[in-house]
């Protein structure tokens, strides 16, 4: 950590291991055959936003992309606003490869135009155990982990164990420290 990251309160985020981030779509086929995961087809980015011109020219350029890229993939997409101050890029795409390869591309395209570091979390959500679950990857950290709602604002922590002990099993990459699994709360899907 250099000093002025000390003195502003940044950290460096983590480049991400784009094979590290593809592990999923090799686990979801894995999973889905053997227990009773199952992607939904949606997903979804999610970054805090800021206000600028060169924001904004992100904005318009990641709706072209998306434009192509669904049209090449049959992936529909759709950004929304939440009540909590950040920007969701949604997704939905029954092919799953085709969801985490859009998941990336608009990551890559947001840290390419320098706004990396608003990257917050990657979404894919499943039904796991009867249940709407997700596993989320956190761009900060660089690394997995699941959540299980149980109800309005409640999670099931006993399922996000078991499932990121099957996560872990699928060899990706799983934040180990439990507190590092934070609640997101206002998925838009």
């Amino acid at each position: 950590m250099g000093l002025l990251s000390l003195i502003f309160g940044r950290t460096k985020l983590r480049k991400p291991n784009r094979e590290q981030f593809f592990s999923v779509i090799t686990a979801a086929e894995s999973l889905s055959g053997r227990t009773d995961l199952v992607p939904t087809g949606k997903a979804g980015v999610v970054f805090s936003p800021v206000e600028s011109t060169f924001f904004e020219n992100l904005n318009t350029e990641l709706t072209d992309l998306l434009k192509v890229s669904g049209r090449a993939t049959e992936t529909l997409c759709e950004t929304k606003d939440d009540s909590y101050g950040t920007r969701w890029v949604v997704l939905e795409d029954q092919d799953f490869e085709d969801l985490v390869a859009t998941i990336h591309l608009v990551a890559e395209t947001i840290a390419e135009h320098g706004f990396g570091d608003r990257l917050l979390a990657a979404v894919l959500q499943l039904k796991y155990e009867g249940r709407n679950a997700h596993w989320i990857y956190s761009y900060k950290q660089g690394r997995f982990y699941p959540f299980v709602l149980s109800g309005p604002q409640q999670r099931d922590n006993a399922a996000e164990l078991r499932l990121g002990t099957l996560m872990e099993g699928e060899k990706m990459p799983v934040q180990k420290e439990l507190e590092q699994w934070y609640a997101l709360w206002g998925i838009p899907f």
